[in-house]
């Protein structure tokens, strides 16, 4: 699926140059290099996909299937999934994570010249942390309609009197984002309703 905004393209001679270095975060290697893909709409779908996997590894532990990476110049600098239930942390959201564990590589809170990719429409508290980071562009695969502070219940990134703007994709694998979502709660609802026949 293509993006809502339209993507600038990545120069083809564009390389990774970073060495690749694996260290390891709740089990997630941190930094993983980028096949070399000519052009942004692959390139989202690269790291869109890397999130998804995430997302499914989240939806494994029994957390809400969101995942997120933070790339810079090629590179997946920070990876995360929700872990609110398992971490007994509210602020634990994928993007939260992966913020963290990017600017723990980085030894900086402030993420310049990163893209964060999130499988699900960040919260209020998440867009929040993303400015607070720098992030230079967010996209986000699935909107939602709940909590979405990107454009569905409001539109913090489009607020002209904060200090921070970014530029902001949305629609990249949205399909399969949603579609593990939806998996994912029809499978509590399941379960919710067996348990109440056998009580």
């Amino acid at each position: 699926m293509e993006s809502n905004r339209k993507t600038t393209p990545v120069k083809s001679n564009e390389q990774c140059s970073i060495k690749t270095v694996i260290r390891m975060d709740h089990k997630i290697p941190i930094l993983q290099r980028e096949p070399l893909i000519a052009g942004a709409t692959e390139r989202d779908q690269f790291f869109m996909q890397t999130a998804l996997e995430l997302a499914q590894q989240a939806q494994d532990c029994g957390e809400v299937p969101v995942g997120a990476v933070v790339a810079r110049a090629g590179v997946i600098i920070g990876r995360g999934y929700n872990r609110p239930i398992s971490a007994a942390d509210p602020t634990a959201h994928a993007e939260i994570m992966a913020l963290r564990a990017a600017g723990d590589h980085l030894g900086n809170y402030r993420l310049l010249d990163c893209t964060l990719y999130v499988t699900l429409e960040p919260c209020t508290m998440c867009i929040g942390a993303i400015f607070h980071a720098r992030i230079q562009r967010l996209v986000f695969a699935a909107t939602d309609p709940k909590t979405g502070a990107c454009g569905s219940v409001i539109d913090l990134p489009a607020e002209v009197r904060l200090n921070h703007h970014l530029q902001v994709d949305s629609g990249i694998l949205a399909a399969e984002a949603s579609a593990l979502l939806k998996q994912f709660f029809a499978q509590k609802r399941k379960a919710t309703g067996q348990n109440r026949h056998e009580n």
